[in-house]
């Protein structure tokens, strides 16, 4: 197990709709007030990282949409050691346009912008916008090369490369980012093996859709096995939609609300959407391919991660997952400014210090089921 705390992020709520697909009330706004306020308290709660989400259409309950690079910099405006990491779409974005305009921000907020490469799952999306839409693998194709161009813009002066989709001649972009680590952070996300292996190769970290400790622990394992067979390493962050609360019963009630409130007409048509993504890679193992109707009322199969019950019982569920190699949680709440303090007071403190025990102790603890 890493000797690295956990790390927490949490999905920044620049889409309406909040994070259920259902209508029970949220708490949640997707303005930037309220964003604003929010990113403020995950900072004082101990949150390291806020990812912003990207959509161009409206669909799913989503009817308004913040641009994620925009709000992202609006939110590092507002704080001062959060970083955030903004979704990009290749296709709608141009790499070399994306290289500079992540490298002025990092300038400006002294060096916490991060991005989120997604290959893309919204078909009816790109067609809306005008881009073509490719085959599951190709779109994965697609985001390793934007990667490998982002990385040389950011690191060489000079830079060519000859890609089937991207072509950069002899470019140098000045003022380089100031992260020296060598870059600012790129993440990535996806089930597939093609995700997978693209994060094997080219990606800091990657990010999987909610599952148990078992079903991570065989992604972690064998992604972290193609990554050492490739000289390179990566860090794992898992999706959770977290509902803490003082007792498990309230909990689980809350759990209940949200699937008996869910909107079947949105929940059908998002689940047929993004199952024809999942099961459009060759083996049929992508994201979403095998979730059931409740597990789609949360975008990201965050109910399968289970940390829903006490703060303790979230705590140790949090440490079994650092436990089979999970860098980062990155986190879903129904109410977000009163659930992101509620978990940075109670449910943080309780990790930290079953870290702090199982680094001194070598015999692991009993974590709850």
């Amino acid at each position: 197990m890493s000797q690295e705390q956990i790390k927490f992020a949490y999905w920044v709520p620049n889409v309406s709709g909040g994070l259920v697909v259902s209508k029970i009330e949220q708490r949640t706004s997707w303005n930037i007030d309220y964003n604003r306020k929010l990113a403020q308290t995950a900072e004082k709660a101990g949150f390291e990282y806020a990812l912003s989400q990207i959509r161009f259409t409206a669909g799913y309950g989503a009817e308004f949409q913040h641009e994620s690079v925009a709000i992202s910099h609006a939110l590092l405006a507002a704080t001062d050691k959060l970083r955030v990491i903004a979704a990009i779409l290749p296709g709608p974005w141009n790499p070399v346009v994306l290289a500079k305009q992540i490298a002025t921000i990092d300038h400006l907020t002294n060096g916490r912008v991060a991005v989120n490469i997604v290959s893309g799952w919204f078909r009816g999306e790109f067609q809306a916008i005008g881009e073509p839409w490719l085959e599951h693998d190709e779109r994965y194709r697609r985001s390793e090369e934007f990667i490998e161009v982002l990385k040389g813009i950011w690191t060489t002066d000079n830079f060519s490369y000859q890609g089937d989709f991207y072509r950069i001649h002899n470019y140098s972009l000045k003022p380089k980012p100031l992260q020296q680590a060598p870059h600012p952070e790129i993440f990535q996300g996806g089930s597939s093996r093609a995700a997978r292996d693209m994060a094997s190769r080219v990606s800091d970290w990657y990010f999987t859709n909610g599952n148990t400790v078992e079903g991570i622990q065989a992604q972690v394992d064998d992604i972290r096995a193609k990554a050492a067979a490739n000289g390179h390493s990566v860090k794992v962050g898992v999706n959770a939609f977290i509902i803490a609360r003082d007792t498990e019963e309230e909990a689980r009630a809350v759990l209940a609300e949200i699937i008996e409130k869910a909107d079947p007409e949105a929940v059908n048509a998002f689940g047929h959407e993004v199952k024809q993504a999942g099961k459009a890679s060759p083996e049929g193992e992508g994201n979403w391919a095998k979730s059931t109707f409740e597990d789609l009322v949360q975008y990201n199969d965050g109910f399968k991660t289970n940390l829903i019950g006490t703060p303790q019982q979230i705590a140790e569920r949090i440490v079994a997952l650092k436990a089979v190699g999970v860098d980062l949680i990155l986190s879903g709440f129904l109410h977000f400014q009163e659930e992101v303090a509620y978990f940075g007071d109670k449910v943080l403190p309780l990790v930290r210090e079953l870290e702090r025990e199982l680094e001194a102790e070598p015999v692991p603890l009993k974590l709850a089921a």
